[in-house]
């Protein structure tokens, strides 16, 4: 089970995605502007972001942009969920760090496919904000069981 966030302006579309993983298990709810899932996510980590790419105020692009530069978020899994069918824009959304795209309308085994193609490339690694990180693989950190680290 995973905890996924939609942020989608058509509420129709959120629900309809919503129901479909809620059905398949997972923990499910969403928003409707780049705005909002930031605030939400800040409070609480989703491990899926399905992204609406075209949303008034802040865009699914700037929004991926502003996580994949952020030391916290710079990991999430992001699906860009769009109804926009050019090449071009499937090409700058995983230039910007998307790891899927799906394109609307969307059935339910090609949305169930893409989290659960995420979720596996993912792994079960917990996520680490980016100076621990980066400590870690620079041979700083040194882990000495699951719960304590220590500097070295």
């Amino acid at each position: 089970m995973a905890r996924i966030l939609i942020a989608d302006d058509d509420d129709l579309i959120a629900q309809m995605a919503c129901d479909i993983l809620l059905d398949a298990g997972h923990a499910c709810g969403w928003v409707t502007s780049g705005e909002h899932a930031w605030d939400l996510m800040e409070t609480r980590r989703p491990d899926i972001l399905l992204l609406d790419q075209d949303m008034p105020g802040m865009s699914g692009v700037t929004l991926l942009r502003k996580l994949r530069g952020s030391q916290f978020f710079y990991d999430l899994p992001v699906i860009m969920f769009t109804a926009m069918t050019d090449e071009a824009d499937e090409t700058r959304a995983i230039y910007a760090g998307a790891q899927e795209y799906l394109r609307k309308p969307f059935t339910k085994q090609g949305l169930l496919s893409k989290i659960t193609d995420v979720l596996m490339r993912r792994g079960r690694d917990l996520h680490v904000d980016l100076k621990t990180r980066v400590a870690r693989e620079a041979g700083f950190l040194e882990e000495t069981s699951s719960l304590k680290r220590r500097w070295v």
